[in-house]
């Protein structure tokens, strides 16, 4: 039994669970809304959804940059200034009067994104001994879940109640409300960063560090093919009512948060079951996702085995890559991984919006199986192997 983490190392863990769940729900928001939103500026939803790849490929473009702009600066004023920034682009997007608008909102809350999910990790971190480093990281990890169990879905309940736009301007009031709670409870935590441009090689040189990136692109890219477009498809190939679509687009959500607690109870003892488990079942997921279509039960399952994944991998991911670098260089690696995974978003929401207009909709989970056997075969034959020997090498010493 683990001792309790001191309170007041609690209340700044709570607000970055409370930023991350602002920073998931308004990444994913616009794909609950996918229809509405397109429909008020008449076009198509596969035309609409280049917002989402743009979003995800200018995060991708500036996590990297970003990171090493601010990497010296005091850590609690960039994670205050990182907030400021996302309101700010909520609100722009809320009051978007035409498309090209709300792109360039949205290209600005890309640019709180790209920094936010570079720091909030390590932060979560150096709050905590190492011991609760998992706890630390599930905490982050359920604030993104309960995005996918409220936020998405009430966004979309909001947005097709009182239009897409009021969604946007809740969560500016709510990120505002956020960085004045951190700015209360948030340690100043000294940034003693010694990393610089030249110790780039070195660390993408890591096998373990460039394995997690490999397997990052190739799992977000999986996922999103068809998690991207999941409304359009519980819609007109499941046969979906738009109440039952939110409530399965909550259930995945729910199923989000159970993977994070998987995470938190297990990963410790069972570090290579648990990669292991993630990667295998993103592919049988995906495999069965247009079989498990005919039958609304059938469909329900699938989604919620795709959410606990989704989590599961996805913070695994994060654990392992802080586990393999330094202290110095864990933001700079977050930032490279946000910048890939987001890739990934971006690459799997070309190739769904391609499928789409293409009218092959209902092989986006066929296509995301394809891309997730790659992130399998690569995970099992090459990241494992290197993560085993390390794990001996430190056994030894």
């Amino acid at each position: 039994m683990l001792p309790p983490i001191p309170f007041k190392y609690m209340l700044p863990l709570t607000g970055l669970a409370v930023s991350a769940f602002v920073f998931n729900t308004s990444e994913f928001m616009p794909i609950g809304l996918l229809t509405d939103i397109s429909d008020s500026f008449g076009m198509t939803p596969a035309a609409t959804g280049i917002m989402i790849t743009v979003y995800a490929w200018v995060v991708g473009i500036l996590s990297l940059p970003l990171m090493l702009a601010t990497c010296r600066m005091e850590l609690k004023r960039l994670l205050l200034l990182t907030l400021a920034l996302f309101a700010l682009g909520q609100a722009g997007s809320g009051l978007a009067v035409n498309f090209p608008m709300l792109m360039g909102a949205r290209i600005l809350v890309a640019c709180a994104h790209s920094i936010f999910w570079s720091i909030a990790a390590p932060l979560a971190t150096r709050l905590v001994t190492r011991t609760h480093q998992p706890f630390a990281l599930s905490t982050i990890a359920t604030g993104s879940s309960v995005a996918m169990i409220f936020g998405l879905p009430l966004g979309r309940v909001v947005g097709l109640a009182l239009g897409w736009r009021m969604t946007f301007l809740v969560l500016a009031v709510i990120s505002t409300l956020a960085l004045l709670y951190l700015w209360r409870v948030f340690p100043s935590l000294t940034n003693n960063s010694t990393f610089s441009t030249r110790d780039l090689p070195a660390l993408v040189r890591n096998p373990l560090v460039s394995g997690i990136f490999v397997l990052s692109v190739l799992f977000a890219t999986a996922y999103f093919t068809t998690y991207s477009y999941i409304e359009p498809f519980l819609g007109t190939i499941a046969g979906f009512a738009p109440d039952a679509i939110t409530w399965t687009l909550m259930v995945l959500g729910v199923c989000g948060f159970f993977g994070s607690v998987l995470f938190s109870r297990f990963y410790g003892r069972h570090r290579f079951p648990i990669f292991r488990a993630g990667l295998l079942g993103l592919l049988v997921a995906l495999m069965c996702f247009l079989p498990s279509a005919a039958f609304m039960p059938s469909m329900i399952a699938c989604c919620m085995l795709l959410g606990t994944i989704s989590t599961l991998f996805n913070v695994t991911m994060q654990a392992e890559l802080i586990r393999n670098c330094s202290l110095a260089a864990a933001p700079v690696a977050m930032s490279i991984f946000s910048g890939i995974f987001n890739v990934g978003i971006g690459g799997g929401t070309f190739i769904g919006g391609r499928l789409a207009a293409a009218s092959l909709l209902p092989d986006i989970g066929f296509v995301g199986a394809a891309i997730a056997a790659c992130a399998v075969l690569f995970g099992l034959l090459f990241y494992l192997p290197h993560a085993r020997r390390q794990s001996k090498q430190e056994k030894v010493k």
